[in-house]
């Protein structure tokens, strides 16, 4: 086997790895959104155990990374691939790190009676899930387009947490039997604009890996 094959076979599977990272930390964010919604506390349980199949994947992406970087002294387009492959591993593992905490706070949320009607939660988990899938896509296809339009969709996320925040702060002050409930399902809001953003990261990722342009912290 030539050293170039090799170098191919080696970023291929680099690639299916961040795939299946991927399809499992939506995975996790799905089940542990749907958890809260139906009261289930078995499903709380089983994000957890997903989480840990997650951080091996990110060990062996990481392990995957540095024997490319050392042994197969990739070129400059593919040394790009392999460093935010790196990084996008790491946005991959925190998501799923999210998706635990929500299933916990869904877990103490159980303790109490509902609070209101889930209606906006439920809109921002559909939206996080999406923009992890597009970003995980942009990346792996090199699609410069969807990853732009990615970044450009932070605004709703940011509206519907604020509208969370706002209609619980009104049951809280209204009734201190809903407060400690109230700031679960608050830290859930939370918990899934961090997955969103972490979804920016991978889309910024993209944008380097493509244009070899670092667009984070509002570089050009």
């Amino acid at each position: 086997m030539t050293e170039l094959r090799r170098v191919d076979e080696d970023l291929e599977a680099l690639k299916n790895r961040l795939a299946v990272m991927s399809n499992l930390a939506e995975e996790q964010v799905r089940v542990a959104v749907d958890a809260l919604l139906s009261g289930d506390r078995a499903l709380t349980r089983r994000v957890p155990t997903d989480d840990l199949r997650l951080n091996d994947l990110q060990t062996d992406v990481d392990e995957r990374c540095f024997m490319l970087l050392a042994l197969q002294q990739p070129v400059a387009v593919d040394l790009r691939f392999v460093v935010a492959a790196s990084r996008v591993a790491v946005d991959l593992e925190r998501v799923g790190d999210l998706a635990v905490n929500i299933a916990e706070a869904a877990a103490r949320y159980f303790n109490h009676p509902p609070v209101k009607p889930l209606i906006d939660l439920p809109r921002m988990s559909l939206i996080v899930q999406r923009r992890l899938a597009s970003a995980t896509q942009a990346f792996l296809l090199r699609n410069a387009a969807l990853a732009e339009d990615i970044l450009l969709q932070d605004d709703h996320l940011d509206q519907l947490k604020m509208q969370v925040f706002r209609e619980l702060l009104t049951y809280m002050l209204g009734d201190s039997k809903t407060i400690e409930p109230g700031v679960d399902l608050i830290l859930i809001s939370r918990h899934l604009e961090r997955i969103g953003d972490h979804a920016t990261n991978i889309a910024e990722d993209a944008i380097f890996l493509i244009d070899a342009r670092d667009v984070r912290h509002g570089g050009a």
